[in-house]
């Protein structure tokens, strides 16, 4: 369960938390303990998680524009329809988060672990994944146009019905490999196989 100091502080509100953390640096080593907590419907944005462990916590239509996430332990954390636009979750843990009709505008994820997250639904739109690992995450009929994936990991995500074609892929994104084109391929051979009835509408 979460630390019931740091439920009652965060809760005292986010001007206090903030202070808190950035005037005893020293208690932040020991990484405040949010696990499990249920945070959602809250208005969280700007508030400095970084390196919080948020593991297991309910933090489904949360408020985090511009919550500072770097680091920040949210494996298996309920983020549904959750609101991160610009956050920074730059080398986030989100294994296994269910982000579904979540909204990540212009959020910084580079580094983020997204193994075996949901991302359905969810709105990239202009969000940073560069080195981003996706193993196993399902981004199925997610739009990937605009974003940066730069060295991004997708190998073995669900990419069925995945917006690729207009995706950043940067120069240098994998020696000897135009990553642009292996996405437009991929997202092509994904049609080809849907239209031969390999894949069924899950309605």
């Amino acid at each position: 369960m979460a630390s019931q100091k740091n439920l009652d502080l965060l809760c005292a509100g986010k001007l206090l938390w903030n202070t808190w953390r950035r005037d005893y640096p020293e208690l932040q080593a020991f990484e405040p303990d949010l696990h499990n907590a249920d945070l959602h419907r809250v208005d969280l944005s700007g508030v400095d998680f970084h390196g919080v462990d948020l593991t297991g916590a309910n933090l489904q239509d949360a408020d985090l524009r511009g919550a500072d996430l770097r680091e920040t332990d949210l494996r298996h954390t309920d983020l549904q329809s959750a609101n991160l636009s610009e956050a920074n979750l730059l080398n986030a843990r989100l294994h296994g988060a269910d982000l579904r009709g979540a909204i990540l505008r212009s959020a910084s994820l580079k580094g983020a672990d997204l193994r075996g997250a949901d991302l359905r639904g969810a709105d990239l739109q202009g969000a940073n994944l560069s080195k981003a690992l996706f193993e196993k995450a399902n981004l199925s009929g997610v739009d990937l146009s605009g974003t940066n994936l730069y060295k991004a990991d997708l190998r073995g995500a669900d990419l069925h019905g995945t917006i690729l074609s207009k995706a950043i892929p940067e120069k240098d994104d994998l020696p000897g490999e135009d990553l642009n084109k292996r996405l437009k391929a991929k997202e092509k051979s994904t049609r080809r196989r849907s239209a031969a009835g390999c894949f069924t509408c899950p309605i």
